[in-house]
């Protein structure tokens, strides 16, 4: 699957019809390859909050190369500003004085991380202060261009240590496709566990991906695998030829069944315990469309949506979590979608569906003990095999719809949730991260 727009802005005649007629000219983005470094290039850090003295060491340890003093005639792939330490609004200046004179020393697709404090855990002109930064990260991220992205990791007292796994993935290009967001760091749980290395962070780790034998969910599966899970790979009995084939590329296992049946939560709970010893890393992708306006959905497409892409991943959940399956710090990770945070015509069902998923993670994520979170992915316009068949003029509107101009890949996803699943993630609970480009409806 390709963008062909994109591929046409490259060349001679696309990028004179760009520059007079002011179409979008999306920067081919850089992304993540096995055995390159997190950060090809320096990350200039500011701020005086409670992160600043610690953060140059933390990023070190990644094999990040920073810096205090920017040159201006150097050219940076990253910016890391500590916020936590503005406490009123006429503060929110220090914004203004770190970011503005290294905004045209950046690189192509870099990467703006602000460091914040959750606002439900302060009060007053504090509160103020740091709400004010996710107004000031969604605009930079529209501002920034050339396939940047910026985020917002508000980090609550106590959690300070538990930052390397997010600042590493929401640095590199594994984040290529995420922008404008904004995750929590130890509002539910603030400790982390330990990655001995970085390389392949869920060494020994069994990971159960549902869908996995094509698309999104094949990627997840590759992506997990590359970092040391061992994979079991589920999907349906028609699927069984391209699940088995995939996992036996990555030396995984597989289970073929209707996750709707009856008795399938039961069934992957007892696959799980006997072949595995227990589960690591949940990940619910497996996931149907079967559209219509509501005026016309019938009660039996309106069910084979909601059941398999809510009621099944809630079912499977519970039975694993009352049996005891998923081990301590685990992962449970959902995959929702921007239609269930914006909707869209003709997805009623589709869009309940999946914001019943974030509301799942919102019923879980108090509840888990012994380290095990719960977080969903809502991708936006990702390209697939599916997308690829969607009309030329929705397919393009999709596509360009974002900060971006274009269109996401699996892995985008798949990297987002192996970020979730890793140990060093174990503060980072009850989240939902749109892989969308920073769409521009639905913030």
């Amino acid at each position: 699957m390709s963008d062909r727009y994109q591929g046409f802005v490259q060349s001679s005649v696309g990028q004179l019809l760009v520059k007079n007629l002011g179409l979008p000219n999306p920067t081919p983005l850089q992304r993540w390859e096995e055995g390159a470094p997190l950060v090809d290039g320096t990350v200039v850090v500011g701020g005086t909050g409670r992160l600043a003295e610690s953060l140059p060491g933390m990023l070190d340890l990644l094999g990040i190369a920073t810096t205090q003093a920017p040159d201006a005639a150097e050219k940076y792939q990253g910016l890391v500003f500590d916020a936590t330490g503005l406490t009123d609004a006429g503060q929110l200046s220090a914004l203004r004085d770190f970011f503005t004179p290294l905004m045209r020393s950046l690189a192509t697709c870099p990467r703006i991380v602000v460091l914040g404090t959750p606002p439900e855990l302060v009060s007053g002109s504090e509160r103020v202060a740091q709400r004010a930064l996710e107004g000031f990260t969604r605009s930079l991220g529209k501002e920034v261009g050339r396939g940047g992205t910026v985020q917002l990791v508000y980090v609550a007292e106590k959690a300070e240590g538990a930052v390397a796994s997010t600042l590493a993935f929401l640095l590199s290009p594994k984040s290529a496709y995420v922008s404008g967001q904004v995750v929590r760091i130890g509002t539910h749980t603030a400790k982390a566990g330990e990655v001995t290395d970085w390389t392949r962070p869920l060494e020994g780790r069994v990971a159960l991906v549902t869908g996995a034998s094509r698309g999104i969910g094949e990627q997840i599966a590759r992506v997990l695998h590359r970092d040391g899970a061992t994979v079991v790979g589920l999907d349906v009995p028609q699927a069984a030829s391209d699940l088995q084939a995939l996992m036996r590329e990555l030396d995984g296992d597989h289970l073929t069944l209707d996750i709707t049946a009856k008795d399938a939560p039961q069934r992957i709970a007892r696959h799980l315990k006997e072949k595995h010893g227990g589960v690591d890393v949940v990940v619910h992708n497996a996931g149907i469309t079967k559209d219509k306006k509501l005026a016309n959905m019938d009660e039996d497409r309106w069910n084979a949506v909601i059941n398999v892409n809510l009621v099944a991943p809630e079912r499977i959940t519970r039975e694993l979590l009352d049996q005891g399956v998923v081990n301590a710090g685990g992962s449970i990770i959902g995959v929702a979608s921007i239609a269930g945070i914006a909707g869209n015509v003709g997805q009623t069902n589709y869009a309940a569906s999946k914001a019943g998923v974030i509301g799942l993670v919102d019923s879980l994520k108090d509840e888990l003990q012994d380290g095990i979170t719960v977080n969903a992915v809502a991708p936006g316009f990702i390209i697939t095999q599916m997308t690829a068949a969607v009309p030329f003029a929705t397919r393009e509107v999709g596509q360009r719809l974002n900060a971006m101009s274009q269109g996401g890949l699996p892995v985008d996803v798949a990297e987002t949730i192996a970020w979730y699943a890793s140990p060093g993630s174990t503060a980072v609970n009850g989240n939902v991260v749109r892989v969308c480009g920073q769409m521009m409806l639905g913030a």
